[in-house]
C-alpha cells in the first residue's frame, strides 16, 4: 500500500496536481509540503504520496527500481482519476522528475509538468552510492549513506536505472513543461536542466533557482519554486472558477500560517490572489511581506486611487495618473505586546494627481477621496488627514 496526502483548496477545486518527491525522500519533506500548500490555495489540489519503501508506503526499496517508481506514479494518477480528480498537472523533484517526465505520456488527463532539479539521466543518481557501488554488486544490495541516513539499494536498481534514457520520452511529451533548476546544485547539475530543454519541445520554459540548495531547504527557495509554478500553470490550466452572481459578496480573505517559528503568513483571495504578509526582522519576523498595518494602508491607498478614477473617468476628465501615498502612525508588533489603552490611528494620504486638470477638477476629485469605501470603514474609529501632493 502507497501512503499519500491529498492537499485540497478551501475554495473552489480547480484542478488536481500529481507530485513525485525526490530520490530517498518523502511527500512531508518541508519544500513538497510548501510547494502542495501553496498550490492549494491557488485552487489546485495536490497529491503527494510516498514510493514503495520510503515514507510511510509499504514495501522495500531495495525491491525496487526506476521502472517501478514510475509504476507508482501511474498507480497514483489512476487512482485520482478514480475519484473523478485526474491530475492535469504533473510535478517532479530530482529523481522524481524524471519520473514524471517517464510517465507523463501514460497520463491521459497530464497538460503540464513541471521539474525541480531533475537529472536527464537517470543513472545520474548512482554517483551518490560511492564505493557502495562494488558492495552492491557483489551481496546483490548494501546500505548507503544518502542525506544522513542510510538507505538499502538493490542492485535491481542499479541496472534500471542506468538503463534508463529519458530522451525519447522528453521529446515526445507534447505537454507544456517547466524546467526549476539551481546553477550551484551540487547533487544534480544544471547541466541536467540544459539536456532537459534542449530535448523538449515548445512550449518549454526554464527558471533559474538562483542559490538554492537540491532540497529547497530554505524556506523561501520553497516559496519561490511554488510561485512560479502556480503562476506558469495557469497559462495552460484551466483556473477560471466560476463567475459570482452580480451583488455577491467578494468573498473570504483565507490568512493561513507559512512559518509556525515566525510570523510569515499567506494571504489568499480567491484562487487567483496571493501575498505574503510578515513582521520586520527587528521584531522577531522575516521581513518577506507587508506588515499588517502595511496592508491597511495599502487598502485606503488603492480603494482612494480606484474611487478617484472611476469618478474622473465618468466625467471624461483627462487625468492621466494616480498615486496615493499613505502613512499610518502605528507599529503592529508593538501595539500587539502593548497593554496601554488604545488611541485614535492617523493616516496621513498624501494624493497626486497628474493631467490637464483644472483648480476646480482637482478640488473635486481631492473631496471624492474621501468617498471610499474603505476610507469610510476607517473613519468610523479612525482620523484620516488627506492633502494634495
Amino acid at each position: 500500500m502507497l501512503a499519500a496526502r491529498l492537499d485540497m483548496p478551501e475554495g473552489p477545486h480547480l484542478a488536481t496536481a500529481l507530485f513525485a518527491h525526490c530520490f530517498t525522500c518523502s511527500k512531508d519533506i518541508p519544500a513538497v509540503r510548501r510547494i502542495s500548500a501553496r498550490l492549494a490555495g491557488a485552487g489546485i489540489a495536490v497529491l503527494r504520496f510516498d514510493f514503495t519503501g520510503l515514507g510511510h508506503s509499504e514495501g522495500e526499496f531495495e525491491n525496487t527500481t526506476f521502472t517501478s517508481n514510475v509504476d507508482d506514479l501511474l498507480l497514483a494518477a489512476a487512482e485520482l482519476d478514480r475519484r473523478g480528480m485526474a491530475p492535469s498537472l504533473l510535478i517532479g523533484h530530482s529523481l522524481g522528475g524524471a519520473a514524471v517526465l517517464a510517465a507523463a505520456r501514460r497520463i491521459d488527463s497530464t497538460r503540464a509538468v513541471a521539474t525541480i532539479g531533475a537529472p536527464y539521466d537517470p543513472g545520474h543518481v548512482t554517483h551518490n552510492f560511492g564505493d557502495a557501488l562494488d558492495k552492491i554488486a557483489a551481496d546483490g544490495s548494501a546500505e548507503v549513506p544518502l542525506g544522513g541516513r542510510k538507505i538499502r539499494i538493490g542492485q535491481g536498481f542499479v541496472e534500471n536505472v542506468k538503463a534508463e534514457a529519458i530522451g525519447p520520452e522528453i521529446a515526445a511529451l507534447k505537454r507544456a513543461l517547466l524546467i526549476l533548476h539551481a546553477p550551484r546544485d551540487e547533487t544534480v547539475g544544471i547541466e541536467n536542466a540544459s539536456e532537459i530543454f534542449l530535448q523538449a519541445k515548445h512550449p518549454k520554459s526554464f527558471v533559474t533557482l538562483d542559490d538554492a540548495d537540491h532540497l529547497l531547504t530554505r524556506p523561501q527557495d520553497a516559496d519561490y519554486a511554488a510561485e512560479v509554478i502556480s503562476a506558469w500553470a495557469q497559462r495552460y490550466l484551466d483556473l477560471r472558477p466560476p463567475a459570482p452572481p452580480p451583488g455577491a459578496p467578494e468573498g473570504v480573505v483565507r490568512v493561513s500560517e507559512a512559518d509556525s517559528e515566525g510570523f510569515l503568513q499567506d494571504v489568499n483571495a480567491g484562487p487567483k490572489h496571493h501575498a505574503l504578509a510578515d513582521e520586520p526582522e527587528a521584531y522577531g519576523g522575516t521581513d518577506r511581506g507587508m506588515s499588517p498595518y502595511g496592508f491597511l494602508s495599502a487598502g485606503l491607498g488603492a480603494c482612494t486611487s480606484m474611487t478617484i478614477r472611476m469618478y474622473a473617468r465618468r466625467k471624461g476628465w483627462p487625468l492621466d495618473h494616480v498615486r496615493v501615498d499613505v502613512c499610518h502612525d502605528k507599529v503592529h508588533a508593538q501595539d500587539a505586546e502593548a497593554s496601554h489603552e488604545a488611541k485614535i490611528d492617523r493616516f496621513l494620504r498624501v494624493i497626486t494627481l497628474e493631467g490637464d486638470l483644472d483648480e476646480e477638477q482637482r478640488a473635486r476629485l481631492m473631496d471624492i477621496a474621501d468617498r471610499c469605501p474603505v476610507h469610510r470603514t476607517l473613519e468610523r474609529s479612525s482620523h484620516i488627514e488627506t492633502r494634495p501632493a
